[in-house]
C-alpha cells in the first residue's frame, strides 16, 4: 500500500468520525427558549423618551403564547421607538426566530417602518441606553414583510452605531439588502442567525444563507456617552426586537449557545 493510499484512507476515516460525532452532537443540542410563551420574564424594555421598563401603552405583551408588538392602545406614533432586550449577553450562538407581521401600521409611523421590525444582536443592554436614544448600538437583522405587490427582502442588515465588513471592505452604509425572497401577507417566517463573536455572522432563511458579513464593530452615528470608541470589534452583546410602529408577532425566540456545545 502506497503512502498516498494510506493518507487517503486516514482522511476518509477522520471524515467519518467527524460526521458521527457531529450527528451525536446534534442529538444533544440544548436550545434555550428566550421567550417562555407565558410572560416577559428575562426581558427589559426601553422606549425613547421613557425610563427603563416603562412598557409604553402596553406595547409589548404576551397573548395566547405569542409575544406581540401591539399598537392597539396608540393613537399616533411620534418617534417613540421601542426595544425589548434579553437580560443575558451572548457571543457565539445560533438564534431561531419565528415572526409575522399583522394588522395596520399605527398612524404617524414612517413609511420605511411599514411591516418592519428587527432582531438586534451584539446590542448594548436596555439599561445602558440613553433616555432619548432612538436605537441601541447593535447589529440589526432587519425583518421586512411584503406589501402584496413589490419586492421586499427580509433578513437585511442595518447598523445603528455600528459598521460591518464584507469581502474585506468596511461597509458604512446603514442598511444593505439580503438576497432573500419576499414574504407577503401574514405568514409565519422562520429566521435564523449564526453568530460567531466578532468573526462572522450568517443570516439564514429556509436553509439558504441570504447574508454573510464579518467584523461587526462600533462606528458611524454613535450615541453621545457610549463608552466604546469607533472601530471596537463587538465580540458579544444582548439580543432584542423592536417596536417601530407596525404590529408584529413572535411565537418562538430560541438560542443554541455554541460555547457550550
Amino acid at each position: 500500500m502506497t503512502d498516498m493510499m494510506k493518507t487517503n484512507i486516514l482522511l476518509i476515516f477522520l471524515f467519518l468520525v467527524s460526521c458521527t460525532n457531529g450527528s451525536k452532537k446534534s442529538n444533544t443540542e440544548e436550545w434555550i427558549n428566550l421567550f417562555n410563551g407565558k410572560d416577559l420574564e428575562g426581558w427589559a424594555i426601553k422606549f425613547k423618551g421613557y425610563e427603563l421598563n416603562n412598557n409604553y401603552n402596553n406595547t409589548f405583551r404576551v397573548e395566547d403564547g405569542i409575544l406581540k408588538v401591539s399598537y392597539d392602545n396608540w393613537e399616533k406614533f411620534k418617534d417613540e421607538y421601542g426595544h425589548i432586550i434579553y437580560q443575558t449577553s451572548f457571543s457565539h450562538y445560533k438564534l431561531r426566530v419565528e415572526y409575522r407581521f399583522v394588522g395596520e401600521q399605527v398612524p404617524g409611523g414612517p413609511s420605511w417602518a411599514y411591516r418592519n421590525n428587527g432582531i438586534m444582536i451584539h446590542s448594548q443592554s436596555a439599561a445602558s441606553m440613553g433616555l432619548n436614544q432612538d436605537f441601541p448600538v447593535s447589529i440589526e437583522a432587519q425583518l421586512l414583510g411584503g406589501d402584496g405587490y413589490t419586492e421586499r427582502h427580509t433578513l437585511n442588515v442595518c447598523t445603528p452605531g455600528t459598521n460591518i465588513v464584507m469581502d474585506g471592505y468596511l461597509i458604512t452604509q446603514h442598511c444593505i439588502e439580503s438576497t432573500s425572497k419576499t414574504y407577503h401577507g401574514d405568514q409565519w417566517v422562520t429566521a435564523e442567525l449564526v453568530v460567531m463573536g466578532d468573526k462572522i455572522i450568517y443570516h439564514i432563511l429556509e436553509a439558504d444563507t441570504v447574508f454573510t458579513y464579518t467584523k461587526p464593530q462600533v462606528g458611524g452615528d454613535i450615541p453621545e456617552g457610549f463608552p466604546l470608541p469607533d472601530g471596537t470589534l463587538l465580540k458579544e452583546g444582548y439580543i432584542g426586537i423592536q417596536a417601530e410602529s407596525h404590529p408584529t408577532e413572535f411565537r418562538k425566540i430560541e438560542l443554541l449557545d455554541l460555547t457550550k456545545n
